[in-house]
């Protein structure tokens, strides 16, 4: 029995000898857990290893060079995955290249820096993304005003934005929430952040924080934002010089005039949006379709476009995903109006019948930007104080692959040479 072990034992080294892939195919059928695999993806080049990302084969797949700990890592994880000799790979690899087929290879080569925009006091309901990275297990970093008016982005190649309303009116839940403990704190915090960085109002220090923002996508930075932090961030920019707040949040009335004074030239994603100035209205303008789109929970589902690979590796890779239908979900913006689209908004996936677009992108500068509208992918109707979404009952949503696609985005350089 121990030399029949011993001999097992042998065969199965010589087969990983030979077996010069692992290979993570991310096809519905097969994968057990879409969400941690792009958690494997970025273990692997944080070992200064490099993955294939596989455009638009079996729902995007991965591959890298064999090794043990991958391999056990995988088995943790439940992330599924085969073990392929060369030939094998090259095989899938000539079905790749075929120029009538609609898929290519994106070598996933640098390790990206990740940076989380989001309060010490942030609460359970108030973010996705920090949930996904959590259990995808990739490793990122909190920042928030403090930081970025210290220029401490310069440290890092992507920024999310958590729920966040940029133009100083606290989300606007006055309405709703002003007596509740965690509203005042929110306003006793923010107040004492824009003092102590020399600013006489929330919506100074938040526009100072969006033109840091803006400068880091200028110069190379890869920014993503989910439900208020999309529509909230361009009204900020566009109403840089104009008060837009009313005194119920900064303790004087707002400009009657404001409308007239924004400028549409300096936002990322819209123009010719209209401002809600009743600062008793939950709603910011009419980008945000929430409260005048007719779409009924059972219809409520969205559409990805399907891009060239070989041509459009961009959106291609954004937009990687075992279906190209998602379910629909709910936020304080829920979906982007179409018409107050800029011409070089892209969009990337939309409820055409409604008029709206989902999910959006953009370039300034040397980097690139991406909205996401919704609040969480598997909840949809988050309300202010239920319990965070439980992944682990939802390791295969499309939802949370469109946030996790962004995440690995930095990483790709070049096309890498055939094998």
């Amino acid at each position: 029995m121990k030399r029949w072990s011993i001999v097992v034992g042998l065969l199965m080294l010589s087969l990983a000898s030979q077996a010069t892939k692992i290979f993570i195919s991310m096809d519905p059928e097969t994968q057990e857990n879409h969400l941690k695999a792009y958690g494997i993806a970025y273990l692997v080049l944080s070992k200064n290893q490099k993955v294939d990302w596989l455009l638009n084969y079996e729902g995007g797949s991965f591959a890298f060079d064999y090794f043990q700990e991958m391999e056990s890592e995988c088995k943790i994880r439940n992330v599924s995955y085969d073990v392929i000799p060369e030939a094998k790979y090259t095989a899938i690899l000539e079905t790749i290249s075929d120029p009538d087929a609609n898929m290519d290879i994106v070598r996933l080569e640098k390790l990206p820096k990740i940076a989380v925009y989001t309060p010490d006091n942030k609460l359970p309901w108030d973010d996705a993304v920090t949930m996904v990275l959590t259990y995808a297990e990739i490793p990122f970093d909190k920042v928030y005003d403090d930081d970025l008016l210290k220029d401490k982005l310069v440290q890092y190649d992507w920024l999310h934005l958590h729920h966040e309303d940029f133009t100083g009116q606290y989300g606007k839940f006055y309405a709703a929430y002003h007596t509740a403990a965690w509203y005042v704190e929110d306003m006793k915090n923010n107040e004492a952040t824009a003092k102590r960085n020399g600013f006489e109002k929330v919506s100074q220090l938040k526009l100072a924080v969006a033109k840091k923002i803006r400068d880091f996508v200028i110069g190379g930075g890869y920014l993503f934002a989910m439900c208020s932090a999309t529509d909230s961030y361009d009204i900020a920019l566009a109403a840089e010089g104009v008060d837009i707040v009313d005194k119920v949040n900064d303790y004087d009335a707002a400009d009657p005039d404001a409308q007239s004074k924004l400028n549409y030239n300096k936002c990322f994603a819209f123009k010719d949006f209209r401002l809600s100035m009743n600062p008793y209205e939950y709603e910011y303008s009419d980008i945000d379709a929430t409260t005048t789109r007719k779409v009924a929970f059972n219809s409520d589902y969205f559409t990805l476009f399907t891009y060239s690979a070989k041509f459009d590796p961009v959106p291609c890779m954004l937009c990687q995903n075992h279906t190209t239908t998602i379910k629909g979900f709910m936020g304080q913006t829920t979906s982007f109006n179409n018409r107050v689209l800029k011409s070089s908004t892209l969009v990337m996936g939309e409820n055409k019948s409604a008029g709206e677009a989902r999910y959006i992108h953009g370039e300034m500068g040397k980097g690139t930007w991406t909205f996401y509208g919704g609040h969480d992918p598997e909840d949809y109707q988050h309300q202010v104080g239920d319990p965070p979404t439980d992944l682990s009952l939802h390791p295969n949503s499309p939802g949370y692959r469109l946030i996790l696609n962004n995440v690995l985005f930095p990483a790709a350089k070049k096309k890498p040479q055939k094998t």
